[in-house]
């Protein structure tokens, strides 16, 4: 929770994300996934700033490990064209709009596999922690 806490301050909660090592950018994406899921699902996910980085939450899953929570954040991302969710956070909630009510059942279930934790996440970021320890201390 410290780290992650550091982590999102530092990184003005994304706003400035580029201030993090891309070790500290793995950590952060994974946490804050985790954090938003569980507060509020997918649909939570997207709408708030963690959404805009998607894409590399989904790389810092594989990252670390996480290979069945990558799949589920590529099933969920696939209810945007092409699978690319928008960067832009007024592009990416005016899209959330148009695709909510059509995207909320494959969602929800991408919600409940997430739920199921088939990947250990906190394990898994705790061995990335400390096999990346020196990355942490900047």
């Amino acid at each position: 929770m410290e780290i992650n806490s550091y982590l999102n301050k530092k990184s003005g909660y994304g706003e400035k994300i580029e201030k993090l090592n891309p070790v500290q950018q793995t950590f952060l994406f994974v946490e804050n996934l985790e954090y938003e899921i569980n507060n509020g699902g997918f649909n939570q996910f997207y709408f708030n700033s963690s959404g805009a980085f998607s894409q590399e939450t989904s790389n810092a899953l594989l990252e670390i490990g996480a290979k069945k929570t990558a799949e589920i954040i590529k099933k969920a991302n696939s209810e945007f064209k092409n699978g690319m969710v928008p960067k832009d956070r007024n592009e990416r909630q005016n899209k959330l709009a148009q695709i909510k009510e059509k995207a909320e059942e494959n969602w929800n279930k991408c919600d409940s596999e997430f739920y199921e934790y088939q990947d250990d996440l906190t394990e898994l970021l705790i061995a990335f922690v400390i096999k990346n320890k020196t990355e942490f201390k900047n």
